[in-house]
Order: structure tokens, then C-alpha cells, then sequence
């Protein structure tokens, strides 16, 4: 069984007069904890640690632009800036407060019972470097099923992606698991992050996600 932590270390703010979460940090944690789902790639190769997400709020508590101000470069950015763009419009923002300041959430990932006392800090090094090196593969197998969906792909390509997808492991049970996120995700109103794991899915060669993504992505 996976037992996972989130936790906020803290809020920095770069003024006085700061910007609070409706009910206040036990229930930005509260409401962070229950948005977040902890990334498959960092879940199974026991990546962990702090991100910072930095971002800039109006005079009506909604999140106008945000970024990772420290990360990984991993699945675990994506997540945390994810969930803390659900938090735009639950925001108290003093009169007073200039928005042009920016607010800090150091965001901590942690898994535990997950046997990852088993993993030595090597692997989980390997497996960061080999996450950044997939990212150009699983660009390739998009980039064909897009270009096929145009008419422009190169049919004697095709053995070379499918022998791809097996070697980024993109089988049956990888996309059960990204269409059920993906789903989490449209439960929580987040439909801009879950067209884009239904698009995902779309764009390796799977049609599992398709009447989804007509019915909330067109």
C-alpha cells in the first residue's frame, strides 16, 4: 500500500500586509493534500523533495500568472504547479497589498511504506536522468501520431514508434493509469490538466481517452 505526504513548509512572502488562504494554512494544506496526485514516474522510482511554485495573485484572490521558482525538472513540477493553480480565487488579498509582489509555496513530496528504503540515492539520480532523457522519445511518438492524424506521417516509421512505445513502456496498463489521473483531475475541476492527459493519450496511439476528449477538450 502507498502512503504519501504532503506538507507546506512554509508561504514566503516578499512584503508585509500578505495575501491569506480562505481558512487560513491548515486548510491550504487540507485542500493541496487532497488535489495532489503524486506523479506515477516520481511514485515508482521514489523521487522526492520540495518544490517552489512562485506566483502573483490580484485583488480578487485568483493566481494571474504562475511558475517553478525551484524544481526538479521532473513529474513532480508539473503536480505541484498544477494544484496550486486550483487554489487561484480562494485567495484574501488585502487593499493594500501590491500585486505585483510575488508569493512562494514550498511544496514537499514524500513517500513512505512504499519501499523506497530499498532504493539507493544512484538510482534515484538514474532514474531522474533517464526521465529527462524520455522526454525527447516520448516527444517523437507524439510528434508521429500528430503527424498522422494529418496525413503526413511516414508509415515506415511506424515499427520504429511502436518499438519506441514499448521502451517507454506506453502499454495498456500506462494509459489505464493516466486516463484514471486524468479523470481525478476533471473531478476537481481541473479540466485544462486532464485535455491535456486525454491529448496525451490520444497522441501515442490510444484511442481509450478519445470520447472523453470530445466531450470536454472540442
Amino acid at each position: 500500500m502507498l502512503y504519501w505526504i504532503f506538507s507546506i513548509i512554509s508561504i514566503i512572502f516578499n512584503q508585509p500586509g500578505n495575501p491569506e488562504f480562505k481558512g487560513g494554512n491548515d486548510r491550504l494544506n487540507t485542500f493541496i493534500g487532497n488535489s495532489i496526485v503524486y506523479p506515477e514516474f516520481s511514485k515508482q522510482n521514489c523521487i522526492q523533495g520540495t518544490v517552489q511554485v512562485s506566483f502573483l495573485l490580484d485583488h480578487q484572490g485568483k493566481i494571474v500568472s504562475s511558475k517553478i521558482n525551484k524544481g526538479f525538472g521532473l513529474d513532480l513540477d508539473a503536480e505541484a504547479l498544477r494544484v496550486v493553480r486550483l487554489t487561484s480565487g480562494k485567495w484574501i488579498v488585502p487593499a493594500s497589498y501590491d500585486t505585483t509582489y510575488s508569493v512562494i509555496l514550498p511544496i514537499n513530496f514524500a513517500l513512505q511504506d512504499y519501499q523506497c528504503n530499498t532504493r539507493s540515492k544512484d538510482d534515484i539520480n538514474k532514474a531522474i536522468e533517464n526521465y529527462r532523457s524520455r522526454q525527447d522519445l516520448s516527444k517523437a511518438v507524439v510528434n508521429f501520431y500528430r503527424n498522422k492524424e494529418k496525413g503526413t506521417d511516414n508509415a515506415a516509421d511506424e515499427m520504429t514508434i511502436l518499438d519506441l512505445k514499448a521502451q517507454l513502456g506506453y502499454d495498456d496498463r500506462y494509459i489505464d493509469q493516466k486516463l484514471r489521473e486524468a479523470q481525478t483531475k476533471l473531478k476537481q475541476g481541473d479540466k485544462e490538466s486532464a485535455c491535456e492527459d486525454f491529448n496525451f493519450i490520444h497522441y501515442i496511439g490510444s484511442d481509450k481517452a478519445d470520447k472523453l476528449r470530445s466531450q470536454y477538450c472540442n
